[in-house]
């Protein structure tokens, strides 16, 4: 249970590290060269895992929770029928539906990384 707790703390940037590499590669099938400054998202997660930093740690975590929350919002709007949507973009947020809800909770996990006293 130790080493759950140990590493436990890496899983957010572990996981946005593995969104960017997918987005990288999805997008590199159909631009080529032109993905590879996507790769540059990376980089602040990968800081994190080898030099942590409190403040960057803070600041990524609430970069991507107003990210997420404004998804979130779209959503909503999108429930509530607010705004008309067409259909391929009503399937685009079905599908990702399970991404937006685990890009917040791995914000707020960073978050909570951010406010402890050891990262």
């Amino acid at each position: 249970m130790t080493l759950f707790q140990r590493y436990a703390k890496f899983t957010p940037y572990l996981y946005f590290i593995a969104i960017t590499g997918y987005w990288f590669i999805v997008v590199n099938k159909n631009e080529g060269i032109t993905a590879y400054p996507i790769l540059l998202f990376a980089v602040p997660f990968l800081w994190q895992l080898f030099k942590p930093n409190k403040k960057l740690n803070f600041v990524l975590g609430i970069t991507f929770v107003c990210l997420s929350s404004y998804i979130i919002l779209a959503y909503l709007s999108d429930i509530f029928n607010i705004i008309s949507l067409s259909i391929q973009i009503k399937q685009f947020m079905f599908c990702g539906g399970i991404f937006v809800i685990v890009n917040f909770v791995m914000a707020l996990w960073m978050i909570r990384n951010s406010l402890k006293e050891n990262i």
